[in-house]
């Protein structure tokens, strides 16, 4: 005999004991004298994952823009506070089974059959799913991962650990919440594999950049690393070790244990045995749900973490809004207001869900993202609808969660300018060039724009000019950026739509889109360290290299005797394909560079598809040879060069050199800076290394992608059309971005007070004279307020330029970008 339910909730997490709680909330209304649904719980009690979550830690209750529906209370606080509350409401009368796993799923809508491990059976109409992913755990993937004392995958009690050097590897929050409070007693290394923690609540990325930043913990954060290795302890309590790759090579960290907290995989082998279509072959892919979260078969919903998205807040609504769409209700989603402002200035009227299913399915990239985290994507997102001249006037004004305006016909961005928003067109027109003057492309509905800057951290190659009545999304680079790191089929579209267009932009094939695209299945990208080689002198090549990201130096008879540089979007070692097969340079990445590697069938294929270009590839190629060869025979010259390749100038767009030779030590560089930054220099003259007369201070380069931008909490630094970057007044002083400076170009300061006037200088001397340093102390507004980062600027706006430079009486200070190195040091 098997009790039979209108609704089975499986899965007693936050989402399911939303769902619970509305369930009962509708049979109290219908006034039902026995429960119309069951919540099947597997383990002994509920919210599982929350118990597990390490003694004392705060939960945090984000999405902030997000209000909560439900009939169980949430609210930030510590873990025992919100379980405490759970309690009382499942105590109120909550129809819940424990012990009662369910093992495998049959039937269809109004007649399921769900089996349980006991061997008893449940039969609904319906079948609410929120088990999350939490009971499957991602591995390290090495030998010797399996879970011991010295590796862990869970962490009950931080306090357990005294005096112990820890390795805490993931950059999510739970590995965030762990090393935090496990740094408290012990050394702590935390281990990320990007260059950013992309995937943290705004609460904890500020928590650990504090911790990061804080000299008084051991606290230390390994970026763009990943596991290599493991050696176990030969014994109980003797060190173990983590073998690393990094950028600068392999690392060895010993330790007494790890904690890895890499996430979660779904259940897929159960999920897929109840029917449940997996579309994306990916192991961290989940179920195909639809708006009212249905997922294939009808009657079976799913919801929280193994619907994609595993914020408590998030779950708790969708627990609340699948019972309401079950008992017919037609409620909006929390998010509903934030999208119908997105959609505001459409030219058509349509309601804001129709609109994200249409968009959705317009695009192909989008079709491959959960829709849940689409309209995440969305509401972070800004909606642009071009109107003609005559009408832009009279649309409304943008704010935050509205329809954008601009006028068509003009560029949405143009050749030169520093910006990474990503774009993607769902109707109209765009009309695009992949390098300046180059011939123009015409973007379609459906496609995307903007990648080649969002990845490479160039400058706009080429204007972008959009038609009338076109729609597109406009993405920041943080959302874009994201979302590449979750989700591997948009990575991989992206990555591939990039390589081709870096193909168009170098070589103009005339190919087919089918035919380009099978060329940029068979290159293979590449990743180099800082030093590494990608070629050396003398041996034959079979290839060459177009740059992904950052910057190549061309050396010959020697390392330090740099002959060229090159940039994204150029070509590294054509001559051995278009002319001597021996390579006339080595060629070594000066900062950590991407490149894609072509060979010769898919160089032939190119070129002979546009045999009018061969011209402008060789008259290019000769023009480097030229340039090289005249720097080779400068051997003076050449190692200059090098030096300022080793002092990180690579990936500069913007670097202070000092011609020695000139400078006559007066600082008035450093008092032109602090005259024009209120009281306080970016700029120091004296720090900074040398050779053969030319000087490197400490100052900001500009870089093509920042290191300061990394991780900064309240999106504080920016960087113009023209590439200064620069800190906003919403700096909060967490000193993040002066530990991500290597080259030293920030500080955090207290705010300058005013200076006093000239003739009360001259007349009363209070305060510094014009050009005269400022020592000053700061007030108690000041202090209250607190330090804020301090950088150069580039005088961003100063119709002089920059003040340093302006100010040199000898013409020794110099701003320049590498391209211009070569005609400094030539000229010298």
């Amino acid at each position: 005999m098997s009790d039979r339910y209108h609704l089975a909730i499986v899965g007693a997490g936050p989402a399911g004991l939303s769902a619970a709680g509305r369930a009962a909330y509708y049979d109290a209304v219908n006034g039902a004298t026995t429960p119309s649904y069951v919540l099947l719980e597997g383990f002994s009690t509920f919210a599982k994952t929350i118990q597990k979550y390490q003694k004392g830690k705060h939960v945090m209750d984000e999405p902030g823009f997000l209000d909560l529906r439900s009939e169980l209370g949430f609210t930030a606080g510590k873990r025992e506070q919100i379980l405490a509350s759970w309690q009382q409401s499942l105590e109120a009368g909550i129809n819940i089974r424990y012990d009662s796993e369910v093992v495998a799923i049959d039937g269809e809508k109004g007649s399921f059959r769900l089996g349980l491990q006991s061997g008893d059976v449940i039969e609904a109409e319906h079948i609410v799913f929120s088990i999350g992913t939490q009971g499957n755990p991602r591995a390290l993937g090495v030998s010797g991962d399996a879970e011991s004392d010295f590796v862990r995958y869970t962490l009950d009690d931080p306090a357990d650990f005294k005096d112990e050097t820890i390795i805490v590897v993931g950059a999510g929050d739970a590995a965030i919440e762990n090393a935090i409070a496990l740094s408290d007693y012990n050394k702590v290394f935390i281990i990320n594999r990007r260059n950013e923690f992309s995937r943290a609540k705004d609460g904890n990325l500020n928590a650990v950049l504090a911790a990061i930043n804080d000299k008084n913990r051991g606290f230390y954060c390994r970026y763009e690393s990943s596991v290599a290795g493991l050696e176990l302890p030969a014994c109980s309590g003797q060190l173990g070790a983590l073998i690393l790759n990094t950028p600068s090579g392999e690392e060895r960290i010993e330790c007494h244990r790890i904690i890895a907290r890499l996430g979660t995989v779904p259940p897929r082998k159960f999920v897929e045995s109840c029917s449940i279509e997996i579309s994306s072959p990916s192991m961290e892919a989940v179920p195909d749900v639809d708006r009212h979260y249905q997922s294939n078969v009808p009657g079976l919903y799913i919801i929280g973490a193994l619907a994609g998205y595993p914020l408590i807040k998030q779950a708790m609504n969708q627990g609340y809004d699948v019972i309401e769409f079950i008992h017919g209700k037609n409620t909006k989603p929390a998010d509903y207001p934030l999208l119908q402002g997105q959609f505001s200035g459409l030219p058509y009227v349509m309601d804001a869900e129709d609109v994200l299913d249409l968009y959705q399915q317009r695009v192909p990239m989008f079709r491959r993202m959960n829709p849940l985290a689409f309209r995440e994507l969305i509401i972070e997102s800004r909606i642009i609808v071009s109107l003609p001249p005559s009408e832009l006037a009279q649309a409304a004004p943008s704010g935050d969660h509205s329809t954008h305006f601009v006028a068509a016909g003009e560029p949405l961005y143009r050749h030169g300018e520093f910006s990474t928003s990503f774009y993607t067109l769902v109707e109209g027109e765009v009309q695009l060039q992949l390098e300046q003057d180059g011939p123009w492309h015409t973007i379609k509905p459906g496609q995307f724009f903007g990648e080649m800057s969002l990845i490479s951290g160039r400058p706009r190659q080429g204007d972008a000019v959009v038609s009338q009545d076109s729609i597109l999304i406009e993405t920041p680079r943080r959302i874009m950026v994201k979302l590449m790191n979750s989700n591997e089929e948009v990575r991989s579209g992206i990555d591939r739509v990039f390589v081709m267009r870096a193909l168009q932009a170098a070589f103009r094939p005339q190919l087919s889109l089918d035919e380009l695209a099978a060329i940029a299945g068979r290159v293979e990208t590449c990743q180099f360290k800082a030093g590494e080689v990608l070629f050396s002198e003398g041996e034959e090549g079979e290839c060459l290299h177009l740059i992904r990201s950052g910057t190549v130096m061309l050396t010959r008879g020697g390392a330090n005797m740099v002959v060229a540089q090159s940039h994204s979007g150029e070509l590294v070692g054509q001559l051995a394909l278009m002319g001597t097969p021996k390579r006339a340079d080595s060629a070594t990445a000066a900062v950590r560079t991407e490149t894609v590697l072509l060979r010769r069938p898919e160089f032939l294929t190119l070129v002979n598809s546009q045999p009018e270009h061969v011209a402008t590839l060789q008259s290019r190629l000769s023009d480097t040879l030229q340039k090289s060869n005249a720097m080779a025979s400068q051997p003076q010259a050449a190692r200059a060069i090098g030096f300022l390749m080793a002092e990180g100038l690579g990936e500069a767009t913007n670097a202070l050199v000092i011609d020695e030779t000139l400078c006559v030590g007066c600082d008035n560089c450093e008092r032109a800076c602090a005259e024009t930054h209120n009281g306080i220099s970016r700029l120091n003259r004296q720090s900074g290394a040398s050779m053969a007369g030319l000087h490197v201070p400490v100052s900001c380069r500009h870089c093509e992608l920042p290191h300061c931008m990394k991780d900064c909490p309240p999106d504080a630094i920016r960087r113009t059309a023209n590439g200064e970057v620069f800190i906003s007044d919403s700096c909060i002083g967490c000193g993040n971005c002066e530990t991500n400076c290597p080259y030293g170009a920030i500080k955090l300061s207290y705010q300058a007070p005013k200076k006093p006037g000239l003739l009360s200088w001259l007349l009363f001397g209070l305060g510094s004279g014009p050009g005269e340093p400022e020592h000053f102390k700061p007030s108690a507004a000041a202090q209250d307020a607190g330090k804020k980062a301090v950088k150069c600027d580039a005088c961003m706006g100063r119709s002089g330029g920059p003040a340093c430079v302006q100010a040199c009486p000898t013409g020794a200070a110099l701003r320049l970008s590498p391209n211009q190195f070569a005609q400094l040091v030539e000229g010298r």
